[in-house]
């Protein structure tokens, strides 16, 4: 898809776990919530309007579709979905699955205390029942 390149943050704030045909999927490095972050693969775009007409049905399936699995995987009482792009302008869509009575309930999680990373176990737990989860390509297009 062009010369698509992840933005530094993103890449640094999270860790791929794999693509869907538009998007990179990725897990926010943040074990408080359940935070998965959407990339389109299109260099250079920043609104979802500057997406072509398919690409941007594309985004709302994928977006809708990783809603439903973070929903039933934890048992969310209500999604967040944002593409806020204040920090990184890099077109991305935040899916987070909200729990009642999580750190930041029932407010917005940005802003909210200091991300508590994973560690190395539970990391790589949450990434196997991600990938096992979600429509991703991992292993064919990461060897």
């Amino acid at each position: 898809m062009g010369d698509f390149v992840l933005d530094p943050r993103l890449q640094e704030d999270s860790v791929e776990i794999g693509d869907l045909e538009l998007c990179n999927v990725r897990l926010m490095d943040d074990a408080r919530y359940p935070w998965l972050i959407l990339v389109p693969r299109v260099a250079n775009v920043v609104e979802i309007h500057e997406l072509a007409d398919g690409a941007q049905a594309q985004l709302w399936r994928e977006v809708t579709d990783t809603g439903r699995v973070l929903t039933r995987l934890y048992d969310a009482d209500k999604l967040n979905i944002a593409a806020l792009g204040n920090i990184v302008p890099q077109l991305h869509v935040h899916v987070i699955a909200r729990v009642g009575g999580d750190p930041a309930w029932p407010g917005p999680v940005w802003g909210q205390g200091a991300a508590e990373h994973y560690g190395r176990r539970a990391l790589t737990d949450q990434l196997d029942r991600l990938r096992s989860n979600l429509p991703v390509s991992w292993m064919m297009a990461h060897p």
